[in-house]
């Protein structure tokens, strides 16, 4: 049986829809905290079952059966993001998973400057440690992150934001339906997979340009200084630790380390990634 956790969130849902499409619903199983809010998972006959990372116990119960399990990454960071990580993983052995797959990241690295990629090493590393087999899905960075990051520019024609450098903006329908493929396939990949990204990397100057043509208007890209972005973001109730979270990212591209692209997404989706053209477009209309 696969075991999906995650699945009330964005990645996980689609990996779900994604997964059923390849694997019949009695070989499918989802790990979630609220076993109420995934009936409509259950309506399809997956089984659903409590699991919560911060409680081994439920996970022994949620894992029950295991073939694989797919740990989609916590949205903590630190030693609360590793210590659940670990909690799943170990449980995923326990129970005799004969696979344990991770949502990982293409910038994974214990010196990256942006919090949640020493978590995804040292994730990887627990991984590893395990003797069991594994793989690390080495996820691109989300696409949906960059309307996020458009401040006002449709309304005042400026993108106003720290220096940053380019980033393969990737986005969570091709992500999921890859983890799908590598779920349903069952052994593509043994440790790190290759970049799961998008083709192409692009920073926020190239992000203004396609607004400026998408939009018919001039969006220009203003650069700020970190300090001032921050301190802009907590004037606006943002608090402080997630300012400066949000800057580590600044900090991180622009030494280079979301550039890395590559083409093995697009091989196992067998077409073309979608394009932050296309999220740019949605985000333009909405």
């Amino acid at each position: 049986m696969i075991i999906i956790t995650g699945v009330t969130g964005k990645l996980g849902s689609q990996v779900v829809d994604q997964v059923l499409a390849r694997v019949p619903a009695e070989r499918v199983g989802v790990s979630v905290r609220d076993v109420d809010g995934a009936a409509a998972v259950a309506a399809r006959g997956v089984r659903v079952r409590r699991g919560d990372f911060s409680d081994p116990d439920s996970l022994a119960g949620a894992f029950e059966g295991a073939t694989q399990v797919l740990v989609v990454s916590t949205n903590e960071t630190g030693p609360a993001a590793l210590a659940q990580h670990v909690t799943a993983i170990d449980a995923a052995c326990a129970a005799g998973a004969d696979r344990v797959l991770y949502t990982s990241h293409q910038g994974a690295a214990s010196d990256s400057l942006f919090a949640p990629m020493p978590d995804h090493a040292a994730t990887e590393q627990h991984l590893a440690r395990t003797g069991r087999p594994f793989t690390a899905l080495r996820n691109g960075f989300y696409a949906s992150t960059v309307p996020l990051l458009l401040g006002q520019a449709l309304a005042t024609g400026e993108l106003v934001a720290p220096e940053d450098g380019p980033v393969s903006w990737t986005a969570h329908a091709d992500l999921a339906e890859a983890a799908a493929i590598v779920l349903a396939e069952g052994d593509l990949f043994d440790g790190p997979t290759p970049p799961l990204t998008a083709p192409d990397a692009f920073d926020l100057g190239d992000v203004a340009a396609m607004l400026t043509d998408l939009t018919g208007r001039t969006i220009r890209r203003v650069v700020v200084a970190d300090e001032e972005w921050a301190a802009s973001l907590v004037g606006h109730g943002v608090p402080e630790d997630q300012a400066n979270l949000l800057l580590g990212m600044f900090r991180a591209s622009r030494r280079g380390e979301f550039a890395t692209t590559g083409d093995q997404l697009e091989k196992l989706l067998e077409r073309p990634a979608t394009s932050l053209r296309s999220v740019l477009e949605a985000a333009v209309r909405a």
